[in-house]
């Protein structure tokens, strides 16, 4: 039996709190993320951080962990489709190229109230009930300083597909419905 299927047999045989004894001594040596050693801490402590946090802060990181999880489990499975990569501040998350042209897409998460998914009727009386919302506005306020403009709405033809993730209601990050907001050709996107 070789080194590594001794040791899985040695660990299938410990307790569960040997076992965290084992996991504690490995995570001295290894980094779960490289944001570890970027920010000099554990992803422990930075986990704890969240949890600690405001239901703002925790609504932006859902926000980010939404445009990873699309990132992972939605672009990176595109077939002729190339992401490009977003230097500076973009009213979209991500920039898609194939032979026909580029798609703009923004990323956003399915309205929470009370923390559970908000209901179109909830928002809109004459709405059904079996429809979910969506937050579209920038999280950040403010104006444009040149023009005095509110910078919190997107405008008309700033993206050309909507990605909502349905974790709210699916507590699955990898579940998304896509929305062609008509500023573009249609044009289908296959995984």
């Amino acid at each position: 039996m070789k080194l590594g299927e001794q040791v899985k047999d040695l660990l299938n045989r410990c307790s569960q709190e040997q076992r965290r004894q084992i996991f504690d001594l490995l995570r001295k040596e290894f980094h779960i993320h490289p944001l570890e050693g970027k920010w000099n801490t554990t992803a422990e402590i930075i986990l704890d951080a969240i949890d600690r946090a405001s239901d703002l802060v925790q609504r932006g990181v859902r926000g980010v962990i939404a445009e990873a999880a699309f990132k992972y489990k939605v672009v990176s499975r595109l077939e002729g489709w190339v992401s490009e990569e977003l230097l500076g501040d973009h009213p979209y998350d991500f920039l898609l190229q194939d032979s026909v042209g580029k798609v703009r897409i923004q990323v956003k998460m399915q309205r929470l109230k009370n923390h559970v998914p908000m209901t179109a009727n909830q928002g809109y009386r004459t709405l059904p009930a079996d429809m979910f919302v969506v937050e579209t506005q920038r999280t950040r306020g403010g104006r444009d300083p040149r023009t005095g403009e509110d910078t919190r709405p997107y405008r008309f033809g700033e993206f050309d597909l909507l990605a909502v993730s349905l974790h709210p209601s699916t507590n699955d990050w990898s579940s998304f419905l896509p929305w062609l907001t008509g500023s573009s050709p249609v044009r289908r996107i296959r995984t």
